[in-house]
């Protein structure tokens, strides 16, 4: 019997999904890749079928795993990407030269995988299942690489089965630290891990108390951000950015990157360096262009409406959330701004709101995410009352966005953002 899309929606909702529900490993079995292992096993290990570049980061890895498809999709290879979470259907997780698997692909090779599991031991999570879906799907479609996002940390991630020949890390913040914490050094620790015997390093991160950590994994090569590779100009463009980016192999001037904010032109550093490491020369300054001047990004400074603008951005911890402000300091909007905030336990929202400049908006619209984890829209409210914000209560996400969009004149900003959860509610809410 073959499966429909929905017999396998109903299959992973059976599923145990730490991610929905905890942040935080099986405590029967700790920190193990002896599942996923397993899992690919029995399914004559996809995962080794195409060479792969694996990324993780803190913040950006998902917004460098887009470039990077991009770049090298533009040398005519076909490229499987890997990513987390999704913005409203779990085929966005998996795609080739950045579309989604269809439907039917997913059921079928959801229900293949769903076949050997009386083959292996220990029952693997929803987490696991849609990654080995994601290895099978693309071993049968026979991409020409693979591109692959770490979903949390990286030593003991699912996607850890991987053997990239390049590992990326973006930079190492403090996120997660209830289960990959509690300091930077256990954090880097965790993202070190993707690095296996071999592999070129491209590190983003250039703290000098944190490097020596990836250091002592030992990659074959260590590309160093402002050491080997950089973004040295970073100007803001009509629709996004201009960017001088420096490489091993070369120099790329005057790129226009269609993306928002200067922290994205120190991913397309990234990503640029990470697909010269891959291929072992310089790019191209017409491919390079080509990638980046067409690249989109959902759910990350997209801009969702005009009249009032609508921005949706996931800045779900500090880091994104100094960026975030940053970015909207650089845009001329000529009224006020309106922030619709959610977010996920264990995050504290006070320390969000202040990272996003809070202060500097009309209000504040506080909501709860439809999602597990949801902290309660009231505690976001407390947070912004404490900086002295105006601030109201409108839990559902929706009705959050419908209420700051009648309370914004032509020319403010609202902008949607705390969790990537609420920015997902949020597309939908306006028919993205």
């Amino acid at each position: 019997m073959t499966w429909s899309y929905e017999d396998a929606l109903r299959f992973l909702a059976d599923q145990i999904d730490y991610e929905r529900l905890v942040l935080s490993r099986p405590v029967e079995t700790g920190p193990t890749l002896d599942r996923m292992r397993g899992l690919c096993s029995v399914l004559g290990d996809p995962q080794d079928a195409q060479p792969a570049i694996h990324v993780t980061g803190t913040n950006g890895k998902g917004s460098v795993v887009r470039m990077i498809a991009a770049l090298v999709a533009a040398q005519n290879l076909s490229v499987g990407t890997y990513t987390s979470p999704d913005l409203g259907r779990v085929n966005e997780r998996i795609a080739r030269n950045l579309e989604p698997i269809d439907d039917e692909s997913f059921a079928e090779v959801l229900e293949a995988v769903a076949r050997v599991l009386p083959l292996v031991d220990d029952p693997p999570t929803y987490f696991e299942l849609v990654e080995a879906v994601a290895f099978r799907w693309f071993a049968e479609v026979a991409v020409d690489v693979a591109v692959v996002e770490v979903g949390m940390g990286g030593r003991w991630d699912g996607t850890n089965v991987v053997d990239g020949a390049v590992a990326v890390v973006t930079n190492v913040g403090l996120d997660h630290i209830e289960v990959i914490g509690p300091t930077r050094a256990d954090i880097a620790y965790e993202k070190a891990g993707i690095i296996k015997p071999g592999a070129t390093l491209v590190l983003g991160e250039t703290d000098p108390e944190i490097v020596p950590i990836f250091e002592g994994e030992q990659p074959a090569a260590l590309w160093l951000r402002d050491r080997d590779f950089g973004c040295e100009a970073n100007r803001v463009a009509l629709g996004g950015r201009l960017i001088d980016v420096v490489t091993p192999h070369a120099r790329y001037d005057d790129v226009f990157l269609s993306l928002h904010g200067a922290h994205q032109g120190e991913n397309a550093a990234v990503a640029v360096a990470a697909a010269e490491a891959f291929f072992g020369r310089a790019l191209g300054q017409d491919v390079v262009e080509e990638a980046l001047g067409s690249i989109t990004n959902p759910g990350r400074f997209e801009i969702v409406g005009r009249s009032p603008l609508v921005v949706v951005d996931g800045a779900h911890n500090t880091h994104g959330g100094r960026a975030l402000a940053a970015t909207l300091d650089e845009f001329a909007v000529g009224g006020e701004r309106i922030l619709v905030v959610g977010t996920l336990r264990p995050h504290d929202p006070l320390q969000l709101l202040e990272a996003v400049d809070a202060s500097k908006a009309r209000m504040v619209i506080a909501c709860r995410p439809d999602w597990p984890r949801g902290l309660p829209a009231e505690d976001v409210a407390a947070a912004a009352t404490t900086l002295g914000i105006d601030v109201e209560v409108v839990p559902r996400v929706a009705d959050a966005v419908r209420r700051a969009l009648g309370q914004a004149a032509a020319d403010d900003i609202v902008v949607v953002t705390g969790s990537l959860y609420v920015v997902s509610e949020a597309r939908r809410a306006l028919g993205r």
